[in-house]
């Protein structure tokens, strides 16, 4: 639009296809009416790989290989050796998920299978039109004789097909060929999806990643034998890297259950073969049991085994990927894994399943007390024959920072991932195993979240070896893959870390500070806990404080904000406990428990300062730690979260808001001290001039959220006495777009609108 060269006329028809942009955002619903199923979910997350993903990828590794020319390295990237792969969670995790059933996981895996179809489509008829080269080598021209007289016999119609290709054009011979392929696969996918069955025969589909490659790989020899090499580097490298990372599954979906789901089906089991009760056992008892089962051969139970609900949902879930193809799914990952059964009840689990190419199995240790056991746990399954045998010298293992967190706050969880980090590696080394390390980082920093490129950095030395793998939260996934450019840039900042990591790795901290940051955590846990856990107000302060009882009403996805129905904050998911604290910009889970241990720390001992500020400067670890808890007060105001006080916290709970507010500004104190900066954000200036900018707005959007909540809980019962503004007439729109509400019109919507906004502009939801 202000380019130069635009003319009147053309500037004119800008403005009104930008106005038309504007008004139809202005007149979309901004809320989501009704809880998005988790086929919904897939939708969404798929579309990046259609919009920005796909093409994102091969631009990346171009660029790579670009940079390798530069550095005098001749050959590119191998096609056949993704550098970047992606799997999801999404219709595959129902931890505490019961809208995720194995029918769901069924319609996920076609559905993705259907979008891969379409897009290989889409490609080979771009690859037709730029491939019309006559010249070839002898096998391709083998290839097409042999094509040529199958369709004479198999096709009636062999003259109409034909002639739509001359036969001087024979890299569109073979790839019309594959286009067809791919009409009948992505016509049986469609089909699978609305009946359940199929009249396209499997034999006339693609059902392998090789079936595409080879012909692909055929044509890439044959332009580079005949001297084409610029034009085989080109569309076709990059569809043929396009084929290797994303399968004909477009993504890996992984399964993620609970091990107490895994408990129950092996106790019906038991109980069934009338030899005592699984649950009751011992860990020993498990393992050798197991062990037992999974050397032998015999099935364990028939189809007349009683089942209740939740046995039969696990049972059935194993049955799909059992039926499916196997390049549908990536890893197997036990939720609450706290020891060696749990992991052996899965490959148990998988073997009874009859599936034939079991998943990988990967622990995820979450709670403190399941890192500081999980060395002992990988050691002794490293111990058992068997199972080192099964893994072949291969073993994935998971660690949670948002439950961790929860459970001890964030610098003890953050202290305790490092060490079993370092000691999970330290197993591997024993026993030869390549060890890959799975992090389930959250969206914010309560859950583990940050900047990339730190956050890579930040993990202890050896524990990356050129491979990681990372979650993408759906709550941050616009900003690392809205845009192509913005998707070539997190694949660029994964990579590079990851290099630099390797190779320039990070020093391991000395004894000195391990003994600090060791003596620290135990502060801050008990710090931590007495409030969070042990004191009788809390749960009740939160409930009243904050907007965690009003969450569910966004419908932001299709999973319950709790494990289970009831229980307190221990069965509430980490999404809506950071949610909650982040809409009153109070921020509790990621700083509670830092200031009493800096404190401490501080007062135990004359030269601890300076030990901190080494420690701050030296060792990446904990000066990303430091860091982000300085962000996030930068974006945090103890005096919103007073007047949420005020409006809507009964007074004899209000005290323990004073008594959190205290801690927060002490909290803050000691950490700018420890980081030597008089103000926040001394050493970010641009975020720090951002969150200024924002923070106008933000605020108005919490002090109206604050009287908006006032006054729906007064409705329903639960409001104080307070005084509430006298302008509170409603708009009009909302009443017609949700009129069935209980509140009044328009209240739940402004809520609603006052949550988007304000996770919007600090820039992180849960």
């Amino acid at each position: 639009m202000y380019q130069k060269d635009v003319t009147a006329e053309e500037k004119q028809e800008l403005d009104e296809a930008l106005q038309r942009e504007i008004q139809a955002a202005f007149r979309t619903d901004e809320i989501r009416r009704s809880q998005p199923a988790p086929q919904d979910e897939m939708r969404a997350g798929m579309s990046y790989f259609h919009e920005t993903i796909w093409n994102g990828l091969p631009k990346f590794l171009r660029r790579v290989d670009t940079a390798l020319k530069g550095i005098g390295v001749k050959e590119r990237l191998p096609h056949d050796v993704p550098l970047i792969q992606f799997s999801s969670w999404m219709g595959g995790d129902r931890d505490g998920n019961p809208r995720v059933t194995p029918d769901v996981t069924r319609d996920v895996c076609l559905l993705a299978r259907l979008m891969a179809a379409n897009l290989y489509y889409s490609q080979i008829e771009d690859l037709m039109f730029e491939l019309s080269m006559w010249r070839c080598s002898d096998e391709l021209k083998q290839r097409v004789a042999i094509l040529e007289a199958q369709t004479k016999k198999e096709s009636k119609h062999y003259t109409e097909f034909w002639k739509h290709i001359p036969p001087n054009e024979p890299f569109r011979v073979l790839l019309g060929n594959m286009r067809d392929k791919l009409y009948n696969t992505r016509e049986r996918m469609r089909q699978l999806l609305a009946n359940g069955k199929s009249d396209i025969n499997l034999e006339d589909t693609f059902t392998e990643k090789s079936q595409i490659l080879e012909p692909l790989e055929l044509c890439h020899r044959s332009l580079c034998e005949t001297g084409d090499k610029p034009i085989a580097d080109g569309s076709l490298l990059d569809f043929m890297r396009q084929v290797s990372c994303f399968g004909l599954s477009l993504v890996k979906l992984d399964i993620r259950q609970e091990s107490d789901r895994h408990t129950d089906v092996l106790d019906t089991i038991t109980n069934y073969l009338g030899i005592g009760s699984y649950r009751d056992w011992s860990e020993e008892q498990r393992q050798d049991w197991l062990l037992s089962e999974l050397r032998g051969r015999r099935p364990l139970f028939g189809p007349d085994m009683p089942t209740t609900e939740e046995v039969k949902d696990v049972l059935d879930t194993f049955k799909v990927i059992a039926e499916l193809p196997e390049d549908c799914f990536g890893a197997y990952i036990i939720s609450m894994a706290t020891a060696p059964s749990d992991v052996l009840a899965v490959e148990l689990l998988q073997r009874e399943s009859h599936i034939p190419t079991p998943l990988r199995v990967v622990p995820l240790f979450e709670k403190l007390a399941d890192l500081e056991s999980a060395p002992a746990t990988l050691s002794r399954l490293f111990s058992i024959d068997w199972y080192l045998s099964r893994i072949n010298g291969k073993q994935e293992v998971m660690i949670g920072y948002s439950d961790s967190g929860k459970d001890a706050g964030r610098l003890s969880a953050a202290w305790q991932m490092f060490k079993a980090q370092e000691d999970l590696v330290k197993v591997a080394k024993q026993y030869e195993v390549r060890l890959t390390m799975f992090h389930g980082r959250g969206g914010t920093v309560g859950r583990g979240g940050g900047p990339t490129h730190l956050a890579i950095l930040s993990q202890p030395p050896d524990t990356i070896n050129g491979s990681l793998r990372v979650t993408i939260q759906g709550e941050v996934i616009e900003q690392s893959f809205g845009e192509e450019h913005l998707c070539f840039r997190t694949l660029q900042r994964f990579t590079a870390a990851t290099l630099e990591h390797g190779m320039n790795p990070p020093i391991a901290p000395e004894p000195e500070w391990r003994d600090l940051m060791d003596f620290m955590a135990v502060i801050a846990t008990d710090e931590y806990r007495s409030i969070v856990f042990k004191n009788p107000r809390f749960v009740e302060y939160f409930r009243t404080a904050t907007p965690e009882l009003e969450y569910g009403r966004m419908n932001i996805g299709s999973r319950p904000s709790k494990r289970k129905p009831s229980g307190g904050i221990e069965s509430l998911r980490a999404i809506p406990w950071i949610f909650a604290w982040t809409q009153t910009r109070f921020h509790l889970p990621v700083w509670l428990g830092l200031g009493a241990a800096l404190k401490q720390a501080l007062e135990a001992g004359p030269g601890n300062f300076d030990t901190l500020s080494r420690m701050y400067d030296l060792w990446p670890f904990f000066r990303v730690t430091i860091d982000l808890v300085e962000m996030v007060f930068a974006k945090g105001d103890p005096r919103i979260a007073e007047l949420y006080d005020n409006l809507l916290v009964p007074e004899e709970l209000k005290p323990l808001g004073e008594e959190l507010r205290e801690k927060y500004n002490e909290t803050k104190s000691h950490l700018l001290k420890i980081a030597r900066h008089t103000d926040i954000l001394q050493g970010n200036p641009t975020l720090k001039q951002r969150l200024r900018l924002r923070e106008p707005v933000i605020t108005a959007l919490n002090v109206q959220q604050a009287f908006t909540l006032k006054k729906m809980r007064e409705q329903t019962g639960q409001g104080t006495q307070s005084e509430s503004p006298k302008s509170t007439k409603p708009a009009s729109d909302p009443v017609t777009l949700n009129p069935t509400t209980e509140f009044a019109p328009g209240l739940e919507d402004t809520m609603i609108i006052t949550m988007k906004g304000i996770a919007a502009g600090i820039q992180n939801t849960g």
